[in-house]
């Protein structure tokens, strides 16, 4: 090896092995966003992103990279650098769409062993909340109401196969009624044709709905909870109205890139554990009516794989929507 390849050589290992060392992070961190403003994941994803910022010492940059139900959002993530300086807040309609694509035996956008977790923020059973012109006042009422009439009332969901849709379709198959189903491209937009009168129904994150039920915009009537919730106690469970196997969480966590370096790992899960405790965060997650759940990274693990396994047989169920009359 000559003196100048040697040199070339020696420079490109100095290189590398400063980069190796070089603390994390040392630049900006991108949070993607897998859906529009104005739903779950927006909501939640931002001031924890801002109360990480102080831990790190560097901003967080949240990105709404939404479509096909969040779909596109999980697979940018799954499929970038695994270098630390992307992750994901991510709902638990993450596990539901590899099992769709293989429902329709299309190759994945990606697996969930492409992702490995970071946090637990929140989870909150979904509530249904409906539009007043929607002459109900009980959840009996809207099942009464959805018998005498299929197909008749709409429901907005965040997109096909997405959170809100396959909870509702808990509702569908439990009750056995028939709704029409208006996708969306996230919860904002599905919960803003609700205000509009667009849709009759919803099956919403209590912080997106929160405030449009103080202002009696919307009315809610019932939760899908295996307990009802503490800010909402006048809420009774689809369970103990006698529905069988209507429970579902909407839940929020940090998720990175499986191959993301230990070092950011560890940097990250200890932003999201002192972030979920900064004054600020609470103070938004208060009013937002959101209690704060949170999971470091191995017991959100077990969290995450028993709630997969619940959504995958709920997606069994549900079929090929294309398919469905």
């Amino acid at each position: 090896m000559n003196t100048r390849i040697f040199s070339v050589f020696l420079l490109a290992l100095l290189a590398g092995a400063a980069a190796a060392q070089e603390p994390f992070p040392s630049r900006p961190v991108t949070m993607i966003v897998p859906f529009p403003p104005g739903g779950v994941a927006d909501l939640t994803g931002r001031p924890i992103a801002a109360a990480m910022e102080k831990v790190l010492k560097q901003p967080i940059a949240p990105v709404n990279r939404a479509g096909a139900g969040g779909k596109v959002g999980y697979a940018a993530a799954a499929n970038s650098k695994p270098d630390g300086y992307t992750m994901i807040i991510a709902l638990s309609s993450v596990s539901i769409f590899p099992e769709v694509d293989n429902l329709f035996g299309l190759k994945p956008a990606y697996t969930l062993d492409q992702l490995v977790p970071i946090a637990l923020i929140s989870a909150d059973p979904t509530i249904l909340v409906v539009h007043p012109s929607l002459n109900v006042k009980t959840a009996k009422e809207f099942v009464a109401l959805a018998r005498k009439n299929p197909n008749e009332i709409a429901f907005s969901s965040s997109g096909i196969y997405g959170t809100l849709h396959v909870a509702m379709e808990m509702v569908v198959h439990s009750a056995n009624i028939k709704l029409r189903h208006v996708p969306f491209s996230g919860g904002g937009p599905a919960i803003a044709a609700l205000l509009g009168g667009h849709v009759g129904a919803l099956s919403s994150g209590p912080a997106a709905a929160v405030s449009h039920l103080r202002s009696g915009k919307l009315r809610a009537l019932a939760c899908w909870g295996d307990k009802r919730l503490a800010a909402m106690p006048e809420l009774p469970t689809w369970k103990e109205l006698g529905y069988k196997d209507v429970e579902f969480y909407i839940w929020a966590g940090l998720l990175a890139p499986r191959g993301t370096p230990d070092a950011a790992i560890k940097a990250l899960r200890e932003a999201a554990r002192r972030g979920v405790q900064d004054s600020e965060f609470k103070a938004v997650m208060t009013k937002l009516e959101t209690p704060v759940n949170y999971l470091d990274a191995p017991e959100f693990q077990k969290f995450w794989d028993l709630d997969a396994k619940r959504l995958s047989r709920t997606v069994q169920r549900v079929g090929k929507v294309e398919d469905r009359k």
